[in-house]
This record gives structure tokens, C-alpha cells and sequence, in this order.
């Protein structure tokens, strides 16, 4: 995954420290009520869309930004869906990460779906009863943008479901 400019320039001095990190990630349906998911390219898995937010840049923004960016979906969020902090991951690199991930429900307004850059090998809309093979992290997201309950936040008690470990690139960040 393609690493935000702002981060190279941190870890310049920082080094491979732990770094807390604002990610979000984005569960986007269509019309026909369809998810919108991509096959990441690091992992070749199915997952949902997701990010880094920018210095200075709402949530929401980076909810349409990465979908559009990744998809050439373009879409509007409609509510949050949950905030958990995950657990750190260590990159190859010995990089050390830990994301605040806030997940969002999207509705797609335009665009068609495919490959917009080099993060996925693959895109596509899925029905929510026929969705490929995932890690527990996204059928979870997916499962609360289904439910409509109200934003569903981890306690210190949660097991983090479908956390990447380490050398693996955490879900949709």
C-alpha cells in the first residue's frame, strides 16, 4: 500500500516507532443494495475500501476521497458505523502502526466501478448474500452498515475481530 507523504516525512526522524494513525474505512452500497469491495493489492484479498486520513481532513472526506481514488466510485457517507482502535501491526520494513479506524456507510452516487490505482488488482459490486472470501474485519463492517443500529464502539474488553498481525497490512489502511 501506497504510504502518505506526511508519513515518510515523520518517520525521517521517528524512525520505526510506533506511529497512532487515523484510518477509515468505507462500506459502500448501490442501488440494488450491492457492496462495493476491492482485491488489495499487497494481500490479493477481498476487503473494503479504506485509508489514511490526511493532516486536516475529516473523516467523511477521506471516506470519498479513498473510494474514488481506489474505485472511481464516487459516493456520499451517510452515517458512522463504528470507531475501534486496532491492534499495532508491524510492517516488513519494521514499521510500527496502530489506527484509530472509523467506519462509515456510504451510498454510491456516481462514477463506475474498476481499478482507479495501484492498491487493488480488482473491483466490484458484490451482493451482500454472495460476498467472496474475507477476513473477519470486513464481513464485520459490513455486517453493522447491514444492521442500522447505532455506532458500535469496542470496549476495552473486545477481542478486535479480523486485526491483521504483524507483517501484514492491517484491513483498508
Amino acid at each position: 500500500m501506497a504510504t502518505p507523504d506526511f508519513i515518510k516525512n515523520i518517520r525521517t526522524t521517528a524512525g520505526h516507532q510506533l506511529l497512532y494513525l487515523p484510518g477509515v474505512t468505507a462500506v459502500v452500497f448501490d442501488d440494488e443494495g450491492r457492496v462495493l469491495l476491492g482485491r488489495r493489492s499487497d494481500n490479493g484479498e477481498w476487503s473494503v475500501i479504506g485509508g489514511i486520513s490526511d493532516p486536516g481532513e475529516q473523516p467523511a472526506q477521506t471516506a470519498v476521497r479513498e473510494v474514488f481514488e481506489e474505485t472511481a466510485v464516487e459516493c456520499e457517507v451517510e452515517r458512522v458505523v463504528l470507531v475501534q482502535t486496532l491492534r499495532p501491526v508491524q510492517y516488513d520494513n519494521g514499521d510500527i502502526c496502530q489506527f484509530m479506524d472509523v467506519t462509515v456507510a456510504c451510498r454510491a452516487t456516481g462514477g463506475r466501478a474498476r481499478v482507479n490505482d495501484e492498491e487493488s488488482v480488482e473491483v466490484g459490486w458484490f451482493p451482500v448474500d454472495a460476498l467472496p472470501e474475507m477476513r473477519e474485519f470486513a464481513t464485520f463492517r459490513i455486517k453493522q452498515a447491514l444492521a442500522n443500529e447505532p455506532t458500535w464502539f469496542a470496549s476495552a474488553e473486545d477481542s478486535m475481530p479480523g486485526v491483521a498481525g504483524v507483517g501484514v497490512t492491517p484491513e483498508g489502511h
